[in-house]
């Protein structure tokens, strides 16, 4: 009972941190994208037992030269019993995938937080005015709390980095390659540090996908480690799909799956 607990407590982070993006100040393939609906599947794996403990569905609409884009994450009926989950993410985007409003919305084991980004840029500079709001179990009314964030270069929200990711080109990378970028949330200005490992394939949903191999870890303004490693794979075609993310846990480890059409 305790695993499981674990695994559906950790399974909102998760999601999250398969949103982001693992890499800055290198040249970008030029990428435009269509209206799309990519789904995943989030389960838990510890030696023989694999299970699915949840979903993720992310969909893209494109307006001009300006997205806007939606992910909605959530516990599988059997996994609510120990620990519900429903959460949205929000972004509105330019053209290159940085973000003008980000907007978070989770409803975790009875708990609420809502946090909204609103981005603007001087020069190279990015600040983030961000309202963030959280109502615990047994609260009676929300706390709200107003911050305000900024970095220099390119700086995206847990969704946009999605987007982002899939412009990076890859293919001028050598292994070994590391590169970080800024993140902001509600609460934080990250930095996130990737390895590149090179191409490998990649067998899904009964087919074989060839992939690129990245490996990356957030860190706090004071360098302190705020996540273990997370290993995923982008497909190396035109679409650039993230394919997969496994990230560990204290038992067993959680695994988001690519699942065309489901």
């Amino acid at each position: 009972m305790a695993v499981i607990f674990s695994v559906m407590k950790t399974l909102g982070q998760s999601i999250l941190i398969f949103f982001v993006v693992l890499l800055t100040h290198i040249s970008a393939v030029a990428l435009t994208l269509n209206n799309e609906t990519v789904r995943y599947k989030v389960s838990y794996k510890w030696g023989l037992v694999h299970k699915q403990a949840g979903t993720a569905t992310v969909t893209l609409r494109r307006n001009g030269n300006r997205y806007s884009a939606i992910a909605i994450g959530r516990s599988d009926p059997w996994a609510d019993k120990f620990y519900k989950l429903r959460d949205t993410l929000r972004t509105d985007m330019r053209a290159d995938f940085s973000p003008t409003r980000y907007e978070y919305t989770a409803h975790e084991d009875g708990k609420y937080s809502h946090d909204v980004v609103t981005f603007s840029h001087s020069g190279n500079t990015v600040t983030g005015h961000c309202t963030r709001t959280r109502k615990g179990k047994n609260d009676k009314t929300p706390t709200t709390k107003n911050t305000t964030l900024t970095a220099q270069g390119m700086t995206v929200d847990m969704l946009s980095s999605y987007y982002y990711l899939r412009s990076i080109d890859f293919a001028s990378l050598k292994p070994g390659a590391k590169r970080s970028i800024n993140i902001f949330s509600g609460k934080q200005k990250e930095l996130l540090t990737f390895t590149y490992s090179g191409t490998e394939q990649l067998k899904l949903n009964g087919k074989t996908y060839n992939a690129y191999k990245v490996t990356f870890t957030f860190t706090s303004d004071g360098k302190k480690k705020t996540s273990e490693p997370i290993q995923a794979w982008v497909s190396t075609d035109a679409a650039r799909i993230p394919l997969k993310l496994v990230g560990k846990l204290k038992i067993g480890q959680v695994q988001c799956v690519y699942s065309p059409g489901k």
